[in-house]
């Protein structure tokens, strides 16, 4: 009974860790795949989905990562303030390292040894609250706007290639709302 408690107790953070890694596999592939605007975009997402599957693993799997995770985000984060100077709509990807880089650096501060569910410290309930606020409205806004994207175009009776673009920005889409979702997930087992 010990064994199935712990595993359902872990269940929530492996499953935001099986999200996470998906949708940054599909990132990777977009961005091996893409053409060159594309790339650096699609890369980053990569990147940033791996690092929280790394930060979602359950307290215990990754002794090492309380101590790196932090300084990692916070790079992340700098790098983000980088992309602001080519537009405004890089504040996502400052919003998201600031938050991974709050959410790591609460548990380094709990004395976590990774993972959340119990791992470290919540943080301030303002700065969490509002986070999850943040992700509540993206993952919902997000959703919709895959919903209303509707089916992909079939590329059988629009002729060869003609939905594949289409389907491209479907799959950046699914993928930032599987991130916003593990992100959501994260702030709530904080």
């Amino acid at each position: 009974m010990s064994s199935w408690s712990s595993f359902a107790a872990a269940l929530p953070a492996w499953l935001t860790v099986l999200v996470c890694a998906v949708s940054g596999g599909c990132c990777l592939h977009r961005a091996c795949t893409a053409g060159r605007p594309e790339r650096g975009p699609a890369a980053g997402e990569a990147v940033m989905a791996v690092g929280m599957a790394v930060m979602a693993l359950p307290p215990g799997t990754a002794p090492w990562g309380a101590r790196i995770l932090p300084v990692l985000c916070c790079g992340a984060a700098l790098h983000a303030v980088w992309l602001l100077r080519r537009g405004l709509h890089h504040t996502h990807h400052l919003v998201g390292s600031l938050a991974m880089a709050y959410m790591a650096l609460a548990v380094y501060a709990g004395g976590g040894h990774g993972g959340h569910g119990g791992g470290g410290s919540a943080g301030p309930p303002l700065v969490t609250g509002a986070l999850l606020l943040y992700y509540a409205a993206y993952v919902l806004l997000g959703g919709a706007r895959l919903v209303a994207a509707g089916p992909a175009v079939s590329a059988a009776a629009a002729g060869p290639g003609a939905g594949r673009g289409r389907e491209a920005g479907e799959v950046a889409r699914a993928c930032r709302l599987a991130m916003g979702t593990g992100m959501l997930a994260m702030l709530l087992l904080m």
